[in-house]
């Protein structure tokens, strides 16, 4: 399906990332990733500008074009317990500015019906305690999709997936934390990655603009003490796990 194309991915050497860039590749993509960690395209950190503008480089440099983009380097999960500036400004840089950024270096060279898919999470729309960085760097990449699509209309697609709890480990999660989800299980880095490919895909070209909630249902169901099974034990409500 994607024969000929080349597919960026930010965060691609593990969990959704990689699953991604495994989806990407078997439907005959070239794949490109950036990463902290150990990979064979890209070592770098997606929060320092000079490593997206290396990175864009060597992109446009081996392949001349990018047609797909997926932001999905995840920013640092911190709370206002001990969360310092710096801290909650780099998360603003890996969540926020960086798909920003990425995205401005890549856009004169987006090919075709290119489409950009921004991960963003259920938490832009919900929060534990104690998840302030990352809960506001995701907001931010929530607003920032809809921007993009209203500035890169005719050129590219922009959308956002806010995907819920995520199995990244392969855990198999059974008993109370599959049956809470109205899916009844636990969500699987596969489930994100389909949905980028649709979103990539021809089939979307009338979607612009939109996130789309990946949850189990999670967000949908209302929750009172007491009430279809569930209770608030005393004293469990804004521990830390």
């Amino acid at each position: 399906m994607f024969q000929g194309k080349v597919a960026v991915v930010t965060g691609g050497a593990g969990g959704i990332g990689a699953q991604i860039c495994r989806e990407f590749a078997r439907l005959g993509a070239q794949v490109c990733l950036i990463d902290q960690a150990d990979n064979p395209c890209f070592v770098g950190d997606v929060g320092d500008p000079a490593a997206l503008e290396a990175f864009a480089g060597q992109v446009i440099g081996q392949y001349g074009r990018v047609d797909f983009l997926v932001n999905n380097a995840p920013p640092p999960f911190l709370g206002i317990d001990r969360c310092d500036y710096q801290q909650f400004v780099q998360a603003l840089k890996v969540g926020v500015a960086a798909p920003y950024y990425l995205t401005r270096l890549l856009a004169p060279h987006f090919g075709e019906g290119a489409s950009v898919v921004n991960i963003s999470s259920t938490r832009q729309f919900m929060s534990q305690p104690y998840s302030e960085s990352y809960s506001a760097a995701k907001g931010g990449i929530g607003a920032l999709t809809h921007a993009l699509a209203a500035s890169l209309a005719g050129k590219a697609r922009v959308n956002a997936i806010s995907p819920g709890w995520i199995d990244t480990q392969g855990r198999a999660y059974t008993g109370p934390d599959a049956v809470q989800h109205p899916a009844g299980r636990v969500g699987r880095p596969q489930d994100i990655a389909a949905m980028v490919m649709y979103l990539c895909s021809p089939q979307a070209g009338f979607i612009t603009g939109q996130n789309f909630i990946i949850d189990g249902g999670m967000t949908r169901q209302m929750i009172y003490h007491g009430d279809g099974g569930w209770r608030l034990e005393e004293g469990f409500f804004g521990e830390r796990s």
